[in-house]
């Protein structure tokens, strides 16, 4: 009769077990289908007393003197160029969404931030993100409460941009480290250090003339383009709180 009971037992503390993984299972499943949008929101309620104070927001409002003087010398000679960055500079809450950076992977192969605002409060894909300085990524996808944003440092970036000084459009790649490449598919430009770039009035992916960095070095070991290595103005990993651009200009 012992050996009965226990044999029992034991069949009984096996079923559990199978259940106890059997959910583990659903769960994982569950999380694949929802690409950790239940994660990331999760995080977001367990992050939000560290979230940056006040003094982090104050700072991103008052940059704008240093931005100010980037368009100025980027946009001198097009006026309408001109009053659509001041439009953008002083652009009301109903077009801007300004949030906080609660997590961030500045330094890793994907290079991207998280941001405490989602699609509960207007964030789509593919909205632009500023933060003091210029350009920092595009919303790669949103959950309720959050929206992970795909840094112009990430492999995954490619962006249209503009050089004032000579008129010439570029595109922009990330390659996994701080300097994104700039590839010129023209041989003959005349490209220079120190050189303003700032996002391409013809691209389709993001408001025209937003400051996004300076030429550091330029290769010109190819024969049929030019590259350059650019020194990015806005600085992600030093970034407490951007905006959120909802609208294109």
């Amino acid at each position: 009769m012992l050996d009965i009971r226990r044999i029992s037992t034991r069949r009984w503390w096996h079923k559990k077990k199978n259940w106890i993984f059997f959910g583990i299972f659903l769960f994982l499943v569950f999380v694949r289908i929802s690409k950790g949008a239940l994660y990331k929101d999760f995080y977001y309620f367990i992050s939000k007393p560290f979230w940056p104070g006040q003094f982090q927001k104050e700072l991103l409002l008052n940059s704008s003197e240093q931005e100010s003087l980037m368009k100025l010398n980027l946009l001198k000679k097009d006026n309408l160029r001109l009053r659509e960055i001041l439009y953008l500079q002083d652009s009301s809450s109903n077009d801007n969404i300004s949030a906080a950076v609660i997590s961030r992977k500045t330094g890793s192969w994907w290079r991207q931030i998280i941001l405490n605002k989602g699609s509960k409060d207007g964030v789509k894909i593919g909205n632009s993100v500023i933060g003091p300085g210029g350009l920092l990524g595009r919303v790669k996808d949103t959950s309720l409460f959050t929206s992970s944003v795909t840094l112009l440092t990430s492999p995954e970036s490619k962006v249209g941009v503009w050089l004032d000084r000579i008129q010439v459009n570029g595109l922009l790649v990330g390659v996994g480290d701080n300097y994104p490449n700039l590839i010129l598919y023209s041989k003959d430009a005349d490209i220079e250090v120190g050189d303003f770039v700032s996002s391409s009035p013809a691209s389709t992916l993001l408001p025209p003339n937003i400051p996004i960095g300076i030429v550091q070095s330029i290769d010109e070991s190819l024969k049929a383009k030019k590259t350059a290595k650019i020194l990015l103005l806005a600085k992600p990993q030093a970034i407490d709180w951007v905006q959120i651009l909802k609208e294109k200009i």
